[in-house]
């Protein structure tokens, strides 16, 4: 119920800042932005929310510090580290795949890993003020980049197709 406020707010945002502005600019530009906007509004769900009800909230629990010792789940084989791994590459592929849709340029992929990189970090120090259940982890930031990586991989196997889609739209 909590989550429901915070995506009620992303609505108004959207439709109060994003959707008329992007609508202006071509059918092809409101249908990537919104994709991206839907698919980071989800990334917020799986990695943040509750946000809004939880603010009163963020000092009544202890920060946990970040984790810097990378794959250390993996080397102590705690928990369900393969699973993790799995879901932070798989939850950041649609980011490496987005950026160069929605920034019209030539997006080269250090600038998608600096993203993905900004992305993942800016979730991973905001998870333990948020919530004091989760902990911020340097194996997630790594996974998430590799995920970025993978991401931008496959939008250069389908920039034909993509590049076909977005002419379609803006001549249409």
């Amino acid at each position: 119920m909590k989550v429901l406020v915070d995506f009620a707010f992303l609505i108004i945002i959207y439709f109060w800042k994003f959707y008329k502005k992007w609508k202006e600019k071509g059918r092809d530009v409101l249908l990537i932005n919104t994709i991206t906007y839907i698919y980071l509004s989800f990334v917020l769900y799986f990695t943040l929310m509750p946000i809004i009800t939880s603010l009163p909230f963020i000092f009544n629990h202890p920060y946990t510090p970040m984790n810097l010792v990378p794959f250390i789940d993996i080397t102590f084989g705690r928990g369900d580290f393969v699973r993790q791994v799995g879901l932070n590459i798989i939850m950041t592929i649609p980011f490496g795949f987005l950026v160069p849709l929605a920034k019209k340029e030539n997006t080269k992929l250090l600038k998608v890993i600096l993203y993905t990189f900004l992305l993942s970090l800016g979730i991973e120090l905001l998870q333990p003020l948020i919530n004091g259940i989760r902990s911020a982890d340097i194996t997630d930031l790594i996974t998430n980049v590799i995920g970025g990586i993978i991401g931008y991989i496959m939008y250069l196997i389908f920039k034909p197709l993509t590049t076909k889609i977005v002419n379609y739209l803006k001549n249409r």
